[in-house]
């Protein structure tokens, strides 16, 4: 049986943010930040112009998310202990006795209990699916997500039809 797939890894795929992440036992990290590099792979049957998405039409989709992500500070909404709170002009973080007070058009709220790069490369996919789905059928299609934040250190993540 045949099987194909297309692969866009280009060094315009990607977005530096900075985020802070929480550890079993209560630990949280310092704020940081990463340049991450994000690579995307479709896998699926061929379309009637025999290939299983156009390579355009998947990076342009894949930099429109990224390009939400992009110079932000990520903040997880789904944390049982993170709160994360707007008031007025500001995003408040609350940690333990741990305290953050960043200006609201600085942050991304994103819907997940953390904001590690295993989590993230999962969002990147959800959406890249959702922005594929306006273009063409996506049911048949697995879609795989690396995310590196660092040079050798990489998360991914395969959503399967």
């Amino acid at each position: 049986m045949e099987s194909y797939r297309v692969r866009v890894a280009k060094n315009e795929l990607g977005f530096s943010a900075g985020h802070f992440i929480t550890f079993a036992g209560g630990q949280c990290e310092r704020l940081h930040g990463h340049n991450y590099r994000v690579a995307a792979e479709v896998q699926g049957p061929l379309d009637e112009n025999h290939y299983v998405v156009d390579f355009v039409a998947l990076r342009e989709a894949l930099r429109k998310i990224l390009a939400e992500l992009d110079h932000y500070v990520l903040l997880p909404s789904e944390h049982p202990q993170i709160r994360v709170t707007i008031e007025g002009d500001e995003v408040v973080a609350r940690f333990d006795n741990r305290r953050w007070v960043f200006p609201r058009d600085n942050c991304v709220i994103l819907p997940l209990v953390n904001t590690t790069a295993e989590l993230l490369a999962r969002y990147i996919g959800v959406r890249l699916k959702e922005e594929l789905s306006r273009q063409m059928d996506t049911t048949s299609l697995a879609i795989r997500i690396e995310v590196e934040e660092s040079f050798g250190q990489s998360a991914l993540c395969e959503l399967r039809a």
